[in-house]
């Protein structure tokens, strides 16, 4: 396949750990991505909920505060609603939902992203605040990086914070 050298590119900064608000970052991803664009997502503070290995409850890191945040955060399995929460059960019944309505559910989007080739990226800053390693991390992570070298590779590019 011929990639123009004037490849449009999106960039999407998931700094939510909602799970609504992460199901649209990675169909707007594939969907451009789908559209021979070249896509990033950079995951800071809350959304890097969504990179952790562990898709459960863990207590990752030293400090007393970072592993409280780390198990409050509570990984994939855990992400709520930004609306309606229903005490936890939020995703489950919208994944229940997508799947009913043949609608491609999170961890789909997820395999779909590292299919179609779209850069994933942790934030460096917000790693070290939450004491979270890249090794926490799924495989798809392809770097840890800090601002200044996401914008660098984000030029150019139109960013969507989500």
């Amino acid at each position: 396949m011929n990639i123009p050298a004037d490849k449009k590119k999106i960039s999407i900064v998931c700094f939510s750990g909602d799970f609504d608000k992460i199901v649209a970052a990675f169909t707007i991803a594939t969907g451009a991505a789908a559209t021979n664009r070249e896509v990033t997502l950079f995951f800071t503070f809350w959304g890097l909920n969504v990179l952790k290995k562990n898709k459960g409850r863990v207590a990752t890191g030293k400090s007393i505060l970072a592993k409280t945040f780390n198990l409050l955060m509570g990984g994939l399995n855990n992400l709520p609603l930004s609306r309606f929460n229903f005490f936890g059960a939020s995703s489950k019944l919208m994944t229940m939902m997508m799947k009913k309505n043949n609608v491609a559910t999170l961890p789909e989007l997820i395999e779909a992203a590292h299919a179609l080739g779209i850069r994933i990226v942790a934030c460096e800053m917000a790693m070290r605040i939450l004491e979270v390693e890249q090794s926490d991390m799924i495989e798809e992570v392809q770097d840890v990086v800090g601002v200044a070298t996401f914008l660098n590779d984000s030029e150019n590019a139109h960013i969507i914070f989500i």
